[in-house]
């Protein structure tokens, strides 16, 4: 009996292991990205997947229309959406 508990104990401790390094934080992060999305507001400026920094202008349900330059505005997908820039951030 303990010689089969011995074999699944490493395996059973990797897992642990996995779950507390890598699939809890990731969980955490995702989690917080969704927090972030979902607080999103017309004025905020942001910085997408691609790199692209813009002033949110119009939103809809999954994409956001964002002014990239005077009169220059792009969609895109909210999760594209990587970070929520300080006001005044974009010129």
């Amino acid at each position: 009996m303990f010689g089969s508990l011995g074999t699944m104990l490493p395996l059973v401790l990797m897992f642990v292991v996995l779950y507390f390094v890598m699939i809890r934080p990731q969980m955490k992060r995702q989690k917080e990205h969704k927090s972030m999305i979902d607080a999103l507001a017309k004025g905020d400026e942001i910085v997408t997947g691609g790199g692209l920094l813009g002033k949110v202008s119009k939103m809809g349900e999954s994409f956001l229309t964002i002014e990239v330059a005077s009169g220059v505005e792009i969609q895109v997908q909210r999760s594209a959406v990587v970070q929520v820039l300080p006001k005044g951030t974009v010129k």
